[in-house]
């Protein structure tokens, strides 16, 4: 005998339970999306392929932020730029590049670090600077890690649950990573809007520099020669960086460079890591080797120097630029 069909009332409770399903089951999926790539429904910022292959990875300021710290604690340390791209996917999978309070039983920071074992303090590992060099630390020990598959090098050091997750970011990790090293020029742009942050001026830009890249940043683009004192303090040298009202001038040649980069690559990567922290610092305008990028423009390209048209600059792989002043990158910051 054929069941008998639901009444219209139940019918309704079905449909409506199976309605209210698909919700849940959309909003969870919209939850470990924003999860795994830190919430880019608005992402802000842009990195595209100096290979003209395609390649690009939208993320938000606060990522910028983080990734060009993960960036400059890599070079700081002399690590390749496969170390830098290893260390970005890794974030990336592990935190969406964002520095969490929270994560797998006493897990933090980028890249979800425990202090139970042994990784450092709660205060340590949320630290995106010494988390990312505690990364490289243990990476360094990894024995032929820049031949290895990136998702292999990543385990070695996460010893994850999941060893394979690593693999899907390197196409995003790899594209970041050159921009962020200076190898691929122009290719980093973001919109530039004022974060909440009470961190600007000429001073906030010195700090963020000597948080990011250490001593030799502070040699570097140390604090002007009012701040001596300050920045002696912190165990910086002679600084040689120029402040002129709202503009700091970093100095770039062989002289500055280290483990074996050009000036063109330091170049670049000073003028990115400005780019990304525009928000967070507020920075207006960022200028090197004939190619300016400024806030607020709607298509956030980096133009040649004094360009009013629409035409970009160009998105060049050689990190080298394009003429212009290459001796200097120039920051301007918000009153």
């Amino acid at each position: 005998m054929p069941e008998p069909s639901p009444s219209p009332k139940r019918r309704g409770r079905l449909l409506r339970f199976g309605a209210a399903c698909v919700v849940l089951s959309a909003v969870a999926g919209y939850v470990v999306v924003q999860y795994v790539t830190g919430g880019t429904g608005d992402p802000g910022c842009r990195v595209v392929s100096g290979d003209a292959n395609g390649t690009s990875y939208e993320f938000t300021p606060e990522q910028a932020v983080n990734a060009a710290t993960i960036a400059a604690v890599g070079t700081d340390r002399a690590m390749p730029e496969r170390a830098v791209a290893i260390a970005l996917a890794t974030a990336i999978q592990e935190s969406g590049l964002r520095n969490l309070a929270h994560g797998d039983r006493d897990s933090l920071g980028l890249f979800q670090q425990r202090p139970s074992q042994g990784w450092g303090t709660e205060q340590q590992v949320t630290d995106p600077a010494y988390a990312a060099n505690i990364f490289y630390e243990h990476l360094a020990k990894v024995r032929g890690y820049a031949e290895l598959p990136l998702t292999v090098a990543a385990q070695r050091v996460q010893r994850s649950g999941y060893p394979e997750a690593y693999a899907k970011h390197e196409p995003d990790a790899t594209v970041l990573a050159a921009a962020l090293t200076g190898t691929s020029a122009a290719t980093l742009t973001c919109d530039g809007r004022a974060g909440a942050t009470t961190a600007t001026g000429p001073a906030a830009v010195r700090a963020a520099l000597a948080r990011d890249f250490g001593r030799a940043t502070r040699q570097e683009a140390g604090a002007a020669e009012s701040d001596a004192e300050d920045a002696s303090a912190a165990g910086a040298e002679t600084p040689v960086a120029q402040t002129s009202g709202r503009t700091v001038t970093l100095p770039v040649s062989e002289a500055t460079t280290g483990g074996g980069r050009s000036a063109g690559e330091c170049g670049w990567q000073l003028a990115h890591w400005a780019v990304a922290n525009a928000s967070a610092l507020r920075i207006e305008r960022v200028s090197y080797a004939g190619r300016e990028w400024v806030s607020g423009n709607t298509d956030s390209k980096w133009r040649a120097t004094g360009s009013t048209t629409a035409e970009a600059a160009g998105t060049s792989g050689e990190a080298s630029g394009a003429g212009g002043d290459t001796d200097s990158v120039r920051i301007v910051t918000a009153q």
